[in-house]
């Protein structure tokens, strides 16, 4: 979770360029910032409390340097503070890392009984002792991090600097993402690519058990026996301009913005040449079931993709969190497919989930953002989303990404199996080249949400209801919104509202609703009618114009009638506009909400 840099250069400008990749990874999430720099043979370590604007604070702007690493920290052993916050030294060893040392106390018990002391309250400053341990033993960097290898359980992207060899910076890697990247004068390593697309968009991945001696003559890889390895260049197709704000005040709204052409980009393969393209995609016509797992957002496009194959493809599907599927029994067999959906594909729980699924010989299939990310490596086949880079931390593009990958299998599985006609199948297939044009007008009906968020920011609760669908849609406008805005927001099943939840409502409630299928419709207002007998507020999201007209209804909302494909899309956007003018008027940090991070790279 959180972001890593290491710099090796032939200028003296790697403190400066340290500096930039720990801004391009503030996405990640983070509550405390540090870099370590060799500053006329000492390693020089600076680091607080805070943002990367406090630590740059306190650096001396005199100072330059060729070598260094630099750290964002999420707390995870210790709470935030900068004693807890990284780079950390012990004897001859600097180091940052991403991941958690699962073993640490009892190696750190160990490193007591030889003479080491620890200040912090870190997993990663035992990492640190225990690899100065062994460097004590052995006068090799190199031999000191096999042995790590070896000893420490866990995840870690570590990036290290010696005091006796202050021209080599070290990385290692096991269950946290770590690239290595060259430019023409600078040799990087990173825990994300956006912190080097300023300098190069090639790349290489380091695995696990996999090490690298980087200098600013060159990035040498080696196995945890030390032998030898040669590494694959990649190229990553985003510019550096792909991760920049532009002119939008926060990274979210331009990721919103950005949905019609990410959408139809993640879509075009599949479509734009009819039932040829759609067969593009993986065949699910062999599965009696599907496992569809995931956390956060990618849950609820788990659960919008179940609605889809379920209904129109007639497969039974499970939707489960992770880390909740990790550790049941799983009842795999050879006419099961599991898919794992992930944004940043290095999502901790998921990949550990899949690591179960491989080991019991499950058929696996990944629906992921980044290219060459750890669960898109390990699952079985692939199919990448092009929502392209996203910063801000609380999903958007992401998520429709996702959605419309889940509903063409969806549309691919009916037509194999045949519970849709090719007729039908092509209807929806050219209503879904049209989805741009009517994503439009809600994107540009910004005074809409303005006004709702000048009645809503000041409430103390906010309360989703939908059935189907609707429910699964929700569940995503309900996360947005206390994502980013920190009201307390929670989403129910609206028929569930008289088994207890009703006892919530009260005078001048806010009950944001939806109501898009005709079968399910008068039911749900048959429960916000209730609410509105409590003295709720009702703001309904509906495609139904005799709902829209109804009394009882406060504030609507008026989707344009489509196919059920094309709901999701044309629902979800208005929840994160919403969610997006609401946290703006209560002043909150939109694009790094507090405690939360981008790729949740620890379990």
């Amino acid at each position: 979770m959180c972001g890593i840099i290491g710099v090796a250069s032939k200028t003296n400008q790697a403190l400066q360029m340290i500096l930039q990749g720990l801004e391009k990874l503030e996405y990640r999430g983070y509550d405390s910032a540090g870099l370590a720099y060799v500053k006329e043979n000492n390693i020089v370590i600076t680091k607080t409390k805070g943002r990367i604007k406090d630590l740059e604070e306190k650096i001396n702007k005199q100072d330059h340097a060729s070598i260094g690493i630099g750290h964002t920290r999420w707390a995870t052993h210790g709470e935030a503070n900068e004693i807890n916050a990284h780079p950390h030294q012990v004897g001859k060893i600097t180091i940052v890392h991403n991941g958690i040392i699962e073993n640490y106390q009892e190696l750190k018990k160990k490193l007591e009984s030889f003479g080491y002391s620890f200040r912090s309250s870190t997993d990663t400053e035992v990492a640190c002792a225990l690899l100065d341990y062994y460097y004590q033993q052995t006068k090799s960097v190199e031999k000191a991090i096999q042995v790590f290898m070896k000893e420490a359980i866990g995840s870690y992207a570590i990036g290290l600097l010696c005091q006796e060899e202050k021209e080599t910076l070290y990385a290692l890697k096991k269950d946290s993402p770590l690239i290595l990247a060259s430019s023409k004068d600078t040799n990087f390593m990173a825990s994300d690519i956006p912190a080097i697309l300023e300098y190069t968009n090639t790349y290489y991945l380091l695995d696990d058990y996999e090490y690298a001696v980087i200098t600013q003559d060159q990035i040498s890889f080696y196995n945890k026996e030390g032998e030898p390895l040669q590494k694959e260049e990649k190229h990553y197709d985003a510019t550096k301009e792909a991760s920049s704000k532009g002119s939008y005040p926060h990274y979210m709204i331009k990721e919103i913005m950005e949905q019609p052409d990410t959408i139809w980009k993640t879509m075009e393969p599949f479509v734009e040449d009819g039932l040829a393209s759609l067969k593009k995609l993986p065949s699910l016509k062999k599965y009696d079931r599907i496992d569809i797992v995931a956390c956060g957002t990618a849950w609820h496009a788990g659960l919008v993709g179940k609605y889809f194959l379920e209904e129109y493809a007639s497969i039974p599907v499970d939707v489960c969190l992770a880390s909740e599927y990790r550790y049941k029994r799983l009842f795999l067999s050879s006419r099961v497919l599991v898919i794992f959906i992930s944004q940043s594909g290095e999502t901790a729980d998921t990949l550990a989930a899949l690591k179960r699924v491989k080991q019991e010989e499950g058929d696996t299939l990944g629906i992921i953002n980044v290219k060459d990310s750890s669960i898109a490596r390990f699952v079985d086949r692939v199919i990448y989303t092009q929502a392209g880079c996203e910063i801000a931390v609380a999903s958007t593009k992401a998520f429709t990404a996702q959605v419309a990958i889940l509903i063409l299998l969806a549309l691919t599985a009916a037509y194999e199996k045949g519970t849709m006609k090719e007729k039908e199948v092509l209807t929806f297939l050219e209503e879904l080249r049209h989805l741009k044009a009517k994503l439009t007008p809600l994107l540009s009906n910004r005074e809409v949400y303005q006004k709702i968020a000048e009645e809503l920011y000041q409430k103390e609760d906010i309360f989703y209801l939908g059935r189907g669908l609707d429910y699964d849609l929700m569940m995503e406008g309900a996360l947005k919104l206390k994502e980013i805005s920190y009201i307390p927001s929670v989403c129910y099943a609206a028929g569930e509202l008289k088994h207890g939840t009703i006892s919530l409502v009260k005078e001048a409630t806010p009950i944001i609703a939806s109501c898009t299928n005709p079968l399910l419709d008068p039911k749900t207002m048959s429960n916000l009618k209730e609410t509105k007998a409590r003295g709720a507020k009702i703001y309904l999201i509906t495609n139904n114009e005799e709902l829209a007209k109804d009394k009882d209804i406060d504030s609507v909302l008026l989707l344009e009638k489509t196919s059920e494909f094309l709901v999701p899309f044309l629902v979800i956007i208005p929840l994160q506009l919403l969610a997006y003018e609401i946290a703006l008027l209560r002043k909150c940090d939109i694009d790094k909400p507090r405690n939360l991070a981008k790729a949740v790279t620890v379990e």
